[in-house]
Parts: C-alpha cells; structure tokens; sequence
C-alpha cells in the first residue's frame, strides 16, 4: 500500500473514516471527500498528516451534482499526480414509508447509493486503468434482503450489488471491482434504531451474537484492495452471519 493514492467518498466520519485510518495506516496516501461534514475532514485531515505529513488531501463536493464528477476525479488524481484505487462509502441512509416517497427523495437515495458511484468509476476508470488499480463499493446486506419501510435505499443498494458484477466485467481485466455489504456495524443515528429493544432484536439475529466494529468494513475494504489481486465482482458480507439467519 506504500504509495497508493486512494479516493474514499464520505470519508470523513463514520465508516468512512475507518476506511480511511486503516488505509492510511497500511501506507497509502487518500483523498477524502466530504460534503457537509467540514469540520469532521479538517480534524481526520490533521489526524492523520500528523503522523505522516502530506499524506492526506480534502475535496469538497455534493455528489448529487453529476456533471461535477468528473472534475472531482481529475483533483484528485492531481494530488498525487495519479489514482489507484475508489471507494465509494459515500451513502444516504433514511426511511421511506411507501405513500410518502417523493421524486425528491428518490433522486437522494438513488442519486447517492447507485447513481453517482457508477459516475465516479466511469471518470475514474481511465486513471485507474493506468495503474491496474480497483474499485471497492460498500453495499449493504439489504440489498438482498430489502429492509421494510426502506423500499428506496434498498433498491438503491441492490442497484449498486448489480452495479458492482457489471463493472468488474465492463472493466477487467485492468480494473477489479469489489463490493463490501455491512450488516450491524454502526447503528443510524436516528430513527428506530435508537430503542434498545430494536438493537438487541437485530443482535440476536446475527450468528455471532453481537455488533461488528467499523474495523471489521475497514479491514476487508484494506483485504480487497491489497490483498485480493485474483478477485473481483465479489461482495462480501461483513455481518456476523446476520444475513444467513434472517428468520
């Protein structure tokens, strides 16, 4: 990882800043996007090139905004004069009682779960070409088994797992492309979810008997892109068996 230059969407709290800290920690060098979270960039930023220092860009862009991508990609390849890996983290994540959707709200859910991942990867793919690099989606377990009262964002999700297999045969064999489906990592910061009784329902369900640790998605996003040279259109679940045991 010594020298790789890495684009992680969302990449400045939560997940993304797992994903991040252990890539970084392997020795690459990131380009972290964010989009509202400004404060969350600068403090992983400083972190981070604290302990390596130049080893870690921001950019800044609502990825909503499609014909912005491309000139996203190109900053940050400009960075480090070259990209060999993206990952697209970047997500929405909301309930959508079917009677209450909005063409607005598809356009969030779709647009930051399918629509602007497959954007990135098509700017991206020329730069990523020139270095054999990969692409590393992170999915969801509920893009096989919808989550009710998430009728979008599972549909989002499920379009990206397709998406996933689509490119890894649209680009190889210069370009892999894998995908990382989370079940309880971290729990949503509102809705249901914060009632206990939800939490351990969910918990019980998993093989494994409790919630996995940001680390774990880190881990395996870290294992595909360095480690996995003869993978690709794979999604692993990272779920403590929670989606063998769905009953």
């Amino acid at each position: 990882m010594q020298g790789k230059a890495i684009l992680v969407t969302g990449g400045a709290r939560r997940l993304g800043a797992a994903i991040c800290r252990e890539l970084h920690a392997r020795g690459a060098s990131l380009i972290v996007h964010y989009r509202s979270s400004g404060q969350n960039a600068q403090a992983l930023q400083g972190e981070l090139n604290r302990l390596r220092p130049g080893s870690v860009a921001l950019v800044h862009a609502d990825l909503l905004d499609i014909s912005r991508l491309p000139g996203l990609i190109e900053e940050s390849a400009s960075h480090f004069g070259k990209l060999d890996a993206l990952v697209n983290n970047a997500s929405s994540f909301f309930p959508t009682p079917l009677g209450e959707i909005t063409e607005t709200i598809w356009n969030d859910l779709i647009g930051s779960n399918l629509k602007a991942p497959l954007f990135l990867s098509q700017a991206a793919a020329p730069l990523l070409r020139k270095q054999q690099g990969c692409i590393v989606n992170i999915v969801d377990i509920h893009s096989e088994w919808p989550l009710k009262g998430y009728a979008v964002y599972t549909a989002g999700k499920g379009g990206l797992a397709a998406l996933t297999r689509s490119l890894a045969l649209e680009l190889g064999p210069d370009i892999r492309v894998n995908g990382v489906s989370p079940g309880p990592i971290l729990w949503p910061e509102d809705g249901e979810w914060k009632e206990e009784a939800a939490r351990r329902h969910i918990i019980e369900r998993t093989i494994l008997k409790r919630t996995g640790e940001p680390e774990d998605i880190a881990k395996t996003v870290l294992f595909l892109i360095a480690h996995a040279p003869y993978v690709t259109g794979q999604i692993i679940n990272v779920d403590g068996g929670r989606s063998i045991n769905l009953s």
